[in-house]
């Protein structure tokens, strides 16, 4: 027993050697996997060793050219790991993206449909948001809404053959039983 757990106790040295040379490599040697950490930014865990500005595009509804965004404006160095960030960068951060002072295309909510103003939305209001939209769609029964609620491609696409996965097998192939034997049997008959 205590040598297959030298045995095993081995070869995880081994992988960990391993992981450290491809993460030298990278340009990253002081870096273990036991010491990268969790962020917390607007309730979505980040890992600690994503850079600024790939990490920030974990948060739902902010993407690549959001979070180049929120570098420039809050003067933060792209390439700079989460883990790194300060308690108060953090704070900026999660301010800016409640109140973003963006130019209006790259707000994610233009004209809201029951306020009328510019909004930024992200995490679970983003997907609220799009729920109570495809429910006011089908309440009006728009073209929409009707594709929305007979599960069909709502924005054109064709449906010839894709799109088919709720559907029942189509009759295409040949029947077993039925009038497939009975052609066999008349041509087999008129060949006597």
């Amino acid at each position: 027993m205590a040598e297959k757990e030298k045995k095993s106790a081995e070869e995880f040295d081994k992988q960990q050697e391993k992981i450290l040379a491809k993460s030298a490599k990278a340009g990253r040697a002081d870096i273990k996997i036991e010491d990268v950490k969790l962020i917390r930014i607007l309730g979505k865990d980040i890992p600690g060793n994503k850079r600024v500005y790939h990490g920030l595009t974990f948060i739902k509804g902010i993407s690549w050219n959001f979070a180049n965004v929120i570098c420039k404006k809050l003067n933060l160095d792209k390439n700079k790991r989460i883990q790194d960030l300060s308690e108060s960068e953090i704070k900026t951060i999660t301010g800016f993206i409640a109140k973003p002072e963006v130019p209006l295309y790259l707000l994610n909510r233009r004209r809201d449909y029951d306020s009328g103003e510019n909004k930024h939305l992200n995490g679970s209001d983003l997907d609220l948001q799009r729920d109570f939209d495809i429910k006011r769609q089908k309440k009006i029964k728009s073209y929409k809404g009707v594709r929305h609620s007979a599960g069909q491609p709502v924005r054109g696409q064709r449906t010839k053959s894709h799109f088919r996965s709720n559907k029942k097998k189509s009759g295409s192939g040949v029947k077993k039983g039925g009038s497939a034997t009975a052609t066999k049997t008349k041509v087999a008959g008129d060949k006597k």
